[in-house]
């Protein structure tokens, strides 16, 4: 059996919104968990507990990705602005 290999390129990878959207799942993740707080005592008796930490740990884990797609969304901004001033340079005609 041969390993099948693709005949065409991979597209190139979509860039969105990441930021609002890292910041939106973790707000949902958030609400989740104060939604369900109240309910503690039927989803522990229930065996269900792990519902309302595993919100938690969305929420927490979450920030991490906030943190993080910021910093990759700053280094990107950075290296377009040093793209662009190299780019500058280049084009300007010397005397």
């Amino acid at each position: 059996m041969t390993k099948w290999t693709p005949t065409h390129e991979a597209p190139d990878p979509l860039e969105g919104p990441v930021v609002p959207t890292v910041v939106g799942g973790t707000i949902l993740w958030f609400v989740l968990f104060l939604v369900q707080l109240p309910f503690y005592g039927w989803f522990d008796d229930h065996g269900h507990a792990w519902w309302v930490w595993t919100c938690l740990a969305g929420a927490g884990l979450g920030l991490i990705g906030i943190w993080y797609v910021r910093g990759r969304d700053a280094a990107i901004k950075r290296d377009a602005a040093a793209q662009g001033a190299q780019g500058a340079r280049v084009d300007r005609p010397t005397a």
